[in-house]
């Protein structure tokens, strides 16, 4: 039964292909094309309340600046709470600022 079962995933997954490639080639394929824009987000006007590069940010927030930047340019979107932290940072930049300098003197 196992086999029968891979065999027939195998069939797909290559029919799958097949239909891709097609696609990718301008052929008629029997295909559902899925087009996501990710949605605008707010990083930039964050970022700038904070007075930050776009490396600074990106430390503070805990990802790459590869990131950042295409949360800027609206290529990527960020996380739920990455999402949350920027929401929290428009809302209140002297509070994270005061929370951000608590946690520099620590180190």
């Amino acid at each position: 039964m196992a086999k029968k079962v891979k065999r027939r995933l195998a069939d797909d997954i290559l029919l799958s292909l097949n239909e891709a490639l097609k696609y990718a080639r301008g052929q008629k394929a029997d295909v559902i094309v899925h087009r996501v824009v990710p949605s605008r987000t707010d990083a930039r006007e964050a970022r700038h309340k904070l007075g930050l590069s776009q490396r600074e940010f990106a430390a503070i927030i805990g990802t790459g600046v590869g990131t950042v930047r295409k949360w800027e340019l609206g290529t990527r979107r960020p996380s739920g709470a990455a999402r949350t932290l920027i929401e929290i940072i428009k809302a209140e930049p002297k509070a994270v600022r005061r929370a951000l300098g608590k946690n520099k003197s620590a180190a």
